[in-house]
């Protein structure tokens, strides 16, 4: 009787549904949902679109795909590395591991290997990519083992890991990067950040120190005079990117798409409650979706008719 229970319990282990759940598992751990910040790696095509062809696209597709592996490694560690803290988090507490559906030590082997084939594979096509994706790895590290709480910083290693995706993108496709566009991430992706943060304080109330423990340095009147600092900072930079980055000064005529977005991603964190899932805002919110593709068609629109020759 013993021996078919045993029997039993080998048989459920190994059973093709049960192996398709984990395999579920391990891509769902990887937060393909988030994979939209790695987009910024277009960018430079976005801007060259005298050098694309099909080799150029190609490089550019790979450069998103193994930014979004090397980012689901580090978010396999970091989900490792707060798993008491998210199991106490009204949303995190559902992720892979943190609900106990994904065994650790299974993510991280996974994780390990898929991150030596990413920078293999990086290192092949460019050195200076593998490059740049290495050290987005050990940037995001250091950040979910200690930077993280270090108040200010933590958003400033957010925004980082933001112009590494603009950097690798240009490099992959050996195009130059202005310091004006990288500045304007850089100012874009602190927003981001900041607003977030500013979420998780008011989403998390009076517990917010049971799970990131730099909420506690933090409070709402600070993050909305940061917040009020970084749009201002970027409208501007960005203003003058259209002007001074030796493009074509049409790229003015974008300018209003910029201001409308960063409004409406501001109306959506301080009264719709939202900006907690930047990602999530981008593919829902249908005026920021518009806004997002009316400036990538303008952009190439004015590129192609007053800078090609």
């Amino acid at each position: 009787m013993g021996a078919t229970s045993n029997s039993v319990k080998v048989d459920v282990k190994t059973t093709p549904r049960v192996r398709q759940n984990m395999v579920y598992l391990l891509v769902k751990q990887l937060r393909p949902h988030q994979w939209t910040k790695n987009l910024l790696v277009f960018a430079a095509l976005l801007f060259s679109l005298h050098k694309v062809s099909p080799d150029v696209i190609g490089k550019s597709v790979l450069a998103f795909l193994l930014f979004c592996f090397v980012s689901g490694c580090v978010y396999i560690l970091n989900d490792f590395v707060d798993i008491k803290n998210d199991r106490n988090h009204p949303e995190k507490q559902f992720r892979p591991m943190a609900s106990g559906a994904l065994p650790p030590a299974l993510a991280l082997a996974f994780g390990a290997f898929l991150l030596l084939g990413s920078l293999f594979s990086a290192y092949y096509f460019d050195r200076l990519f593998a490059l740049v994706l290495l050290v987005y790895f050990v940037l995001n590290v250091a950040y979910s083992l200690r930077l993280k709480h270090v108040v200010i910083l933590d958003v400033m290693i957010i925004s980082a890991g933001f112009v590494l995706r603009a950097i690798g993108g240009s490099l992959m496709i050996q195009t130059p990067f202005t310091p004006w566009f990288l500045l304007c991430t850089m100012l874009l992706a602190l927003f981001l950040a900041i607003s977030k943060r500013r979420h998780e304080l008011i989403l998390l109330q009076q517990d917010k120190g049971t799970h990131r423990k730099v909420l506690d340095s933090y409070s709402s009147e600070l993050l909305n005079q940061l917040n009020t600092i970084v749009t201002t900072m970027t409208i501007i930079s960005y203003s003058l990117f259209t002007f001074t980055s030796g493009r074509t000064i049409h790229l003015m005529w974008t300018i209003p798409l910029v201001i409308f977005g960063i409004f409406r991603y501001l109306y959506l964190i301080t009264v719709a409650g939202q900006g907690g899932s930047p990602e999530k805002v981008l593919l829902q919110d249908k005026p920021i979706l518009i806004t997002v593709f009316l400036y990538v068609v303008m952009v190439a629109g004015i590129i192609y008719v007053f800078e090609f020759k």
